[in-house]
C-alpha cells in the first residue's frame, strides 16, 4: 500500500466569497493563533508567516465582513496587541461547523475512493 493510501484523506474546505474574498483553513488557523497569542505578529510567526503577510490577511478579512474579525492596538507604553472580536470568534466556530458537516456528508464517498486506491 502506498504512503498516500495509509493516511486519512483530507477535504480541503474553502469558501469563495465573490468577487475576491475567501475563507479557508489558513485564515482560520491564523485567527486561532492570534486568539492564543494576542498578537498578529506572533500569530503569523506560529505559521512561519511574515508580519506583513499576516497583517494583510487580517486586513482582508476585516474588509470582507460588515464587522471586523480582529481588533488591534498600536504599540506604546503597554505594547500593542490584537484580539478577536465576538464576530471573529463566531467566524471560527461557524467555519469549523461547516467543515465538519462537509466531512460527514462526504464520508461514504471518501470511503469509496479510499477502497479503490491502487496498492
Amino acid at each position: 500500500m502506498s504512503a498516500a493510501a495509509k493516511t486519512e484523506p483530507k477535504i480541503i474546505f474553502r469558501i469563495q466569497l465573490e468577487p475576491e474574498g475567501r475563507i479557508g483553513r489558513g485564515k482560520i488557523e491564523l485567527l486561532s493563533h492570534i486568539r492564543e497569542t494576542g498578537s498578529i505578529s506572533a500569530g503569523g510567526r506560529a505559521m512561519d508567516m511574515s508580519y506583513r503577510r499576516a497583517w494583510l490577511l487580517v486586513d482582508e478579512m476585516n474588509r470582507l465582513f460588515r464587522q471586523p474579525v480582529v481588533e488591534s492596538q498600536r504599540g506604546g507604553k503597554q505594547g500593542g496587541g490584537a484580539v478577536l472580536t465576538p464576530f471573529g470568534e463566531a467566524l471560527i466556530a461557524h467555519y469549523h461547523a461547516m467543515e465538519e458537516k462537509a466531512r460527514l456528508a462526504l464520508a461514504e464517498e471518501i470511503g469509496w475512493l479510499v477502497a479503490n486506491l491502487a496498492d
